[in-house]
Formats: C-alpha cells, structure tokens, sequence
C-alpha cells in the first residue's frame, strides 16, 4: 500500500468515537477521506462495515464505486476483492451496502454485528430512519460515521448531531480550503460559482452553510424576506382583533388550519393546527376549547360536498358546534393553484408569523420546503409538488384569497339576528299585525 495522504482535518477519522460527524461544502475531500480511511482500517483488522444512504434503489446509487477507485489508487488491490454488491477483503472484512428507507425494524437486524456505519450524504436521513437505525448498532465499540453538507438546520439529521449533539461524538468542520489536493478544475468551478450566483447559494454549496429554504422553494424569496424583515418573530394572539381560521381539508391526508388575525394590512399567523386521520368535530372541539376573539371559518369548496354516507360535510359539522363559518358562496374561492400562489407572494410580503406560538415552527418547515415537481428528462420545474407540506402551503394559499374579508368586525348578518325583534307601530291603531 502507497502511503496514504489525507487532509489534516480528517486525522480524528483514527480515533475510536461512537459518533464522527464530517460537514462542510464541496471540494473538502469529505467522502474521499472517509473511504480511505475505512478502508486502511479495514485492512489492518476485520471488519463489518455497512455503507448506507437515505435511498438506494441500485448499487450505482451507493459508494461501491468510490471504494472501488480508492482500493486502486491505494495500491489496495491485492487485499480487496470488488465484488458486484459487496466488498470483501482478505482478512474477512466486509463492505455492505444498503438505503435506509427500505430497512425496516426485522429487516436491519441482519446488521447487528455491525462493527462501523457510514451514511452518506445524511443530510437526507429521515428521522424515522435514524430511529431504526441507530439502536439496531449496538456492538461494543461500534461507531456510525456520517458525511454531510447540512441543508437546512431544521432537517433531522442536524437537529440530531448538530444542535443536539449526543455524547462522545467528533464533529469535522471541513470545505475546499482545507483541501491541499484541491485541483485546478475544482478551483476554477468554485470561482466561477461564487462570481455567478447569490451570496447565499455560494455560502452553501462551497462553505457548507445551511440554506434559509429548501432549493427550489416555491415561496423561497418571501420566507428569506420574512427572516430578514423580523416578520418571523413573537407576535402573540391580541384579543381585540379577531382569529379566523383558514382551512386546508384531509383526514387520511393532513388537515391544515391556520389561526390567522388581521391588523390593518398585516396578516397574523398566531397559531396553526395540523394532522391526519382525525374528524372535523374534533377538530371543532379542539378549537372552541381556545376561547379566543372568533371571526369566521373559511373553508374551501369541498368542505361542503354532501356524503352520503353520513348525509353532512364539513360545512355542516362545524355549524353544529357553534362555529361561525362562512358559507359556500363566501367561502374560499375555487381558483388555479398558480393564481393563488401569485396571489399569497403578495400576501407573504405582510404576513408575520407568531415565532414560538402553537405549530408555527410547523408552519415556517412547510413554507420552507414547498416545492415544484421536476421533470426527469428536462429538469425543469413543473406544477407543486404534493406532499407533506403542500397541505400547509394550500392553507397559506387559501388564507390569501380570502385575505380582503378578513376584518374585526362581526356580519352585520349575524348582528341583525341578535338584536331585539320589535313589532312595527302605527300612531292610531297600535302594533302593525
């Protein structure tokens, strides 16, 4: 074996830790140092070492071909054996290669005798993944190493390693300059891209700074612009304006609902309400035990398709709970979805969000990540994409066409109702019949 040269910086890769986290941007020889390392261990003693990524649909997906290159380019070749889906050294180690979202509490078993975990690009790992994951590598002294370049600090993996860093675990903070095997290619692509692009998109791809919104975001400049203004920040829920409630449907899909309070021209997320698989009488319970300033529900148009199994909706529902919806003439209207997102661009431009206040963070997570399908042949972004956050984002949208009804004041409607019912008078004959 050729002597093997690595940056400075990856010299803890050596010494025994439960957890080695390597983070930073491109071009700080991450993946590079962590397969040289793994495989210079792997080569003094045996070792069962399985290479994980959150989704591995083929080997192609995995590391198999870094380990591959490095075994050459160590002069590693006659103590390794490339195998299609594994690797095997001589003395009995072993590479394994797998993607975590197809592992399953049965099937990570097989992984027990695990001796070294490396996941690969783990900004991506859920935390469900992480769950089965972590407890599954329990032999003594066994270590899970991730490389990572963070992508936004509410992602699990950093909320995890980074802001909640668990005990006997050594964080490498690496990028290009740390490099001194960084080629002339890699340098002059860096400084075309910082020469090229935002400050922002730059400090994230060579620095390793984590980005305010998910790439490609569809309300990315809005939320950049509510960070940067102080408009998500404390703003708690003030009794003399009124809460009305925008809703987004579900029940086996999420249920989204945002408490929103309207001063002058600025829109007030106090609070916002979101799950599955729960009804929309408890919903209407969970809401009317708030005892706030009601306005209106508003709700959209298939809140008020009748079922025939229960012969109600929505609509109806919450009306037998008190609650003061708007009607389905004045409810949300039905419009394109691209016409609401111009429409809540606008909006997001007055909207403060209430930092700290019931599922605001929630809300904030899914403004951050709303994003757009892209098309696998042109890579071009087509219509948004439906997912986990694209219930908040329809409720964002709704609250935006409806945002000039929102006011203080009750439905001179509903006011006339309340008042007195008096019976008309004529001067010479009494009470008009």
């Amino acid at each position: 074996m050729s002597k093997a040269q690595f940056p400075a910086k990856l010299a803890p890769l050596f010494t025994p830790s439960r957890y080695k986290v390597v983070k930073g941007g491109r071009g700080g020889a991450k993946s590079w140092g962590v397969a040289r390392a793994l495989l210079i261990k792997g080569a003094k003693q045996r070792l069962r070492i399985l290479c994980c990524r959150e989704v591995q649909k083929s080997i192609k997906d995995s590391v198999h071909k870094l380990l591959k290159d490095q075994i050459e380019l160590l002069g590693l070749g006659a103590q390794y054996d490339v195998l299609r889906d594994e690797i095997r050294g001589k003395n009995g180690t072993e590479f394994l290669f797998a993607g975590l979202s197809d592992l399953t509490a049965e099937s990570i078993k097989s992984f027990e005798s695990i001796d070294i975990v490396w996941v690969e690009e783990a900004q991506s790992v859920s935390n469900n993944s992480w769950v089965i994951l972590i407890p599954t590598i329990r032999k003594a002294g066994s270590e899970i190493w991730l490389t990572m370049n963070i992508i936004l600090v509410t992602d699990a993996t950093y909320v995890r390693f980074i802001e909640n860093t668990p005990p006997n675990t050594i964080i490498i903070g690496i990028n290009w300059r740390d490099n001194p095997w960084l080629s002339k290619e890699l340098e002059d692509e860096r400084l075309h891209c910082k020469a090229t692009e935002s400050e922002e998109e730059y400090n994230h791809i060579w620095e390793g700074h984590p980005r305010i919104t998910l790439a490609g975001a569809i309300y990315a400049r809005e939320v950049a612009a509510m960070i940067r203004e102080g408009r998500y920040a404390p703003c708690p829920y003030d009794p003399r304006l009124k809460v009305h409630t925008i809703w987004d449907m579900g029940f086996g899909d999420a249920m989204a609902i945002g408490l929103v309070q309207k001063a002058r021209s600025e829109v007030r997320y106090i609070a916002y309400l979101e799950g599955s698989y729960k009804k929309t009488d408890e919903w209407a319970v969970e809401l009317n035990a708030m005892k706030l300033n009601w306005g209106y529900d508003y709700l959209p148009f298939d809140a008020f398709s009748h079922d025939r199994r229960s012969g109600s909706n929505d609509y109806k529902i919450l009306k037998s709970f008190g609650r003061k919806v708007k009607p389905e003439g004045e409810a949300v209207p039905k419009a394109a979805p691209e016409f609401g997102i111009r429409v809540a661009r606008g909006m997001l431009a007055r909207t403060v969000l209430n930092k700290g206040g019931q599922g605001i963070d929630r809300l904030m997570e899914v403004l951050k990540r709303y994003k757009r399908v892209i098309h696998k042949q042109t890579n071009e972004p087509g219509k948004p994409l439906h997912d986990e956050f694209s219930h908040g984002a329809d409720m964002v949208r709704h609250t935006a066409m409806v945002e000039s009804k929102l006011t203080n004041e009750d439905d001179w409607r509903e006011s006339a109702q309340r008042l007195p019912q008096f019976r008309p008078i004529d001067s010479s004959m009494g009470a008009l019949g």
